[in-house]
């Protein structure tokens, strides 16, 4: 038995990756534990464990009093002497105690407090493994399916992938798939850390590119930014760091092979691969494709921007269910609106037409409004004065411009209502 016990640590020691100064502490806590149990929660124990024998040697401490009153803490000096003839009253004296004289419960107790040390140990052991893994790409096999989610074991510990994670309609496991997903979080827990994987993020995206397309490993070619409606539709921006190299030429890979790859692992999702542009139009522009914009109004105060498209691409642009500009709008970090070209049309006429109904306008001061961008009556009451200066204006001509429009601005509203 004292031979199986060395046996035992080296073997979990190097199958578990448990360190084994930790495993040999928490026997000796264990065996101490048991101790206190057999003979008193206030008796002085000590265990060592011996490393070349495999033997836990136990030592039960007693202080040599004349007349004891504990014996569970003390012993007279003629038992103290049995042990060793030299000791004196007040000394200390240690007791080699026999393990097996704990009897059934206390080996127990001693066994079920080693197995909640290793576990506590693997799990440490796993955590530190897994928390630096944490944004990676992993494989593992379907061990189960629960209410929470699929349960995938990855080799040394099991993990969840939770339903909320899962492509809708899409991904249909069983018991023994192979699965590939993104380690979305890793919770440190009292046992088993949970380490929590995601198939519908974003990030599994940039991820499953970064696996296909060394150019993109490497930091020659980067992603920017990536919108996702999983098992649908996606957008990636990407730019590259080199001239040379056409970022969405990497993305494609040669006859789409890369592209094809990814597309397979989402189950068909559909992937757009957007140049990146640092002009935030020009990104808006290329991130509203297959459509084609004519012309994009910024509002950056706002961080919005109107996309006037022609009237053929209209569906295009918005997309099955306002898809497309839902993940253009995703993917740029702005407000995008769609308007035909026609409607846009119309809507300047309309404003143009409201300029020249204000009090004191002309033709000529309303054509150089509406070069600046100001294109209402409505745009028009909402500038200051100083805007108008610096266009040509003097300060008081568009003072009352402005007044102007105001007032006519509110008998439109009051007439509305």
């Amino acid at each position: 038995m004292v031979t199986e016990l060395k046996k035992i640590i080296d073997e979990v020691s190097k199958d578990k990756g448990i360190d084994k100064t930790f495993l040999i502490k928490a026997i000796e806590e264990a065996i101490c534990s048991a101790a206190r149990k057999k003979y008193s929660l206030k008796a002085d124990v000590e265990a060592a464990y011996n490393e070349e024998t495999g033997e836990v040697e136990v030592y039960l401490f007693k202080k040599v009093v004349k007349d004891f009153s504990d014996p569970a803490i003390e012993i007279t000096l003629d038992e103290a002497c049995k042990f060793d003839k030299q000791l004196e009253i007040g000394d200390s004296v240690g007791i080699k105690l026999d393990t097996a004289e704990f009897g059934r419960i206390a080996a127990q107790t001693a066994k079920q407090t080693i197995l909640q040390r290793m576990k506590q140990a693997e799990g440490e052991a796993i955590y530190e493994e897994f928390k630096d893994r944490k944004g990676q790409i992993v494989n593992g096999i379907v061990q189960r399916v629960e209410k929470a989610g699929v349960i995938v074991n990855l080799g040394r510990t099991e993990s969840l992938l939770p339903w909320n994670e899962v492509i809708p309609n899409k991904d249909n496991f069983k018991r023994g798939d192979r699965i590939k997903a993104y380690i979305l979080d890793v919770k440190k827990q009292p046992n088993d850390p949970q380490i929590i994987l995601t198939r519908t993020h974003p990030a599994f995206l940039v991820a499953l590119f970064t696996l296909e397309a060394p150019e993109i490993a490497e930091g020659i070619v980067k992603i920017i930014s990536a919108a996702r409606e999983p098992g649908q539709r996606a957008k990636i921006a990407v730019t590259s760091q080199n001239p040379e190299v056409d970022p969405v030429g990497a993305c494609v890979g040669m006859r789409g092979l890369r592209v094809q790859n990814v597309v397979r692992e989402l189950k068909g999702e559909k992937i757009d691969i957007v140049p990146w542009d640092a002009d935030p139009a020009k990104f808006v522009y290329n991130a509203l494709a297959p459509a084609k914009v004519v012309r994009v109004i910024l509002d950056k105060e706002e961080q919005s921007m109107e996309t006037i498209v022609p009237d053929d691409q209209l569906s295009l642009a918005i997309g099955k269910q306002g898809q497309n500009v839902r993940l253009a709008s995703k993917l740029t970090g702005w407000k995008i609106d769609v308007r035909s070209k026609s409607t846009y049309e119309q809507m300047l006429q309309i404003g143009y037409e409201s300029l020249l109904k204000v009090e004191g306008m002309d033709k000529k001061i309303a054509d150089l409004l509406f070069k600046q961008g100001i294109n209402s009556a409505e745009e028009l009451s909402q500038v200051e004065a100083e805007e108008l200066k610096e266009i040509g204006l003097e300060k008081h001509r568009a003072q009352l411009l402005i007044k102007a429009a105001k007032e006519f601005i509110e008998h439109e509203s009051t007439a509305e209502n």
